[in-house]
């Protein structure tokens, strides 16, 4: 049996990582949707970005909390923040 995926708890392992970012999150079973806009996606490309994401989130995907990701990432800027 998988775990349920605990939204504030990614949220809070996000926001820890990522600080001052701006996110909105949410899930359906275990697939997880992100919006997230932060200053630690300056100068990376979608790729990077995605990998920064994954590499935050391995555990939860590992376990099998997480099975599918869809994300937007963003800067502020690019988030008319």
């Amino acid at each position: 049996m998988v775990n349920p995926m605990d939204e504030q708890a990614i949220e809070s392992l996000l926001q820890e990582r990522l600080p001052g970012c701006r996110l909105e999150l949410t899930s359906e079973g275990n697939k997880l949707s992100l919006k997230i806009a932060s200053e630690e996606f300056e100068g990376l490309n979608r790729v990077k970005r995605q990998q920064i994401i994954y590499a935050l989130l391995d555990e939860k995907i590992k376990s099998g909390e997480i099975h599918a990701v869809s994300m937007v990432t963003q800067t502020p800027e690019e988030a008319g923040d």
